[in-house]
């Protein structure tokens, strides 16, 4: 039997907005695990500014890209600096974002991982049940762990969870999520299905119009390649939301950013050109890397106001 293919068809309209006015936006190899052949296009619909990958992946195709966690293969400064963006405090911020809200009695996090948004936020909202939902066997070990009470293993859209969960939640979170999803649009159907009327949506993305985008192209560590396969314009996502029966309640790029764009691009960069032969070489920049960061940190109150955050927040609630 031959293998099956990795990437379906490339396609010369927008899944967005169905527009046919497309560009190439960038082509990048698989910068994280480079030992992995391949390069990935990334288009952008001259349209609606959607950007997605095309040819896409296939299901198979995403399953060998994503075999190995980051930085088990790859450097081990990009694995730290892409840890950065689960710290704890950045975590606590996205909840503290909640409080203004009424306080949820049950609460999912899509895409959990280990769970360690649940594990911060259940900090902040005692009395509220947080639940997991992931395709790995991670969401278990954390329900193991306490970190959630139930643990719901696959994917949002599948037919029985929907069935399973229908109007069971206060609030449904997708943080850094969305942009993973082979459909956003079915996600977001998905997700407010499971809410309650009058629940609230938590929504966090890259924003593919952050100046750094442009600035860093492929080394951008939002364009993800192969592992992103849409990235959303924030009007994109906020008419769609609208459109599906929701009330936006707040938008925030600047509490959203992470600060580690121009370490995490000089990390891939060392990686890239320095070869795993070499490693003490590798380790031998890490003071570089440590510079850019404080770089980050530093400019990050001033850059993240005008065009340069590299992420969006978007709480909406379900009519």
């Amino acid at each position: 039997m031959p293998p099956r293919p990795i990437h379906e068809p490339r396609r010369d309209d927008c899944p967005w907005c169905g527009s046919r006015r497309l560009r190439t936006r960038l082509r990048a190899p698989d910068l994280l695990h480079h030992h992995k052949p391949g390069t990935f296009v990334v288009d952008q619909c001259r349209d609606c500014a959607h950007v997605f990958q095309n040819p896409r992946l296939t299901a198979e195709g995403l399953a060998l890209y994503q075999r190995h966690p980051v930085g088990e293969h790859g450097h081990d400064l990009t694995a730290r600096i892409l840890a950065t963006g689960t710290r704890r405090r950045r975590l606590r911020a996205t909840a503290r974002a909640m409080l203004r809200l009424p306080e949820p009695e049950s609460w999912l996090d899509v895409g959990t991982g280990h769970a360690h948004f649940p594990e911060v936020a259940k900090k902040l909202f005692v009395y509220t049940s947080f639940d997991g939902l992931d395709p790995t066997a991670r969401v278990e070990r954390a329900r193991e762990a306490g970190r959630v009470e139930e643990a719901h293993r696959g994917h949002l859209t599948h037919p029985a969870i929907v069935a399973r969960l229908r109007a069971r939640y206060d609030v449904v979170s997708m943080l850094h999520h969305l942009e993973h999803s082979l459909d956003p649009r079915e996600e977001i159907r998905a997700a407010l299905t499971v809410l309650r009327p009058g629940g609230h949506l938590l929504v966090e993305v890259p924003d593919p119009r952050s100046a750094f985008a442009a600035l860093l192209g492929k080394w951008w560590v939002p364009h993800g390649q192969p592992r992103h396969l849409h990235l959303m314009p924030l009007a994109n996502l906020r008419t769609e939301l609208e459109t599906q029966g929701c009330t936006i309640v707040t938008v925030d790029r600047q509490a959203a950013h992470i600060p580690y764009d121009l370490a995490a691009a000089l990390s891939l960069t060392l990686a890239r050109s320095i070869p795993p032969t070499r490693r003490p070489l590798l380790r031998a920049t890490a003071p570089l890397v440590t510079a850019a960061s404080a770089l980050d940190h530093t400019l990050s109150p001033v850059l993240s106001r005008i065009g340069f955050a590299n992420a969006y927040r978007v709480i909406a609630r379900r009519n």
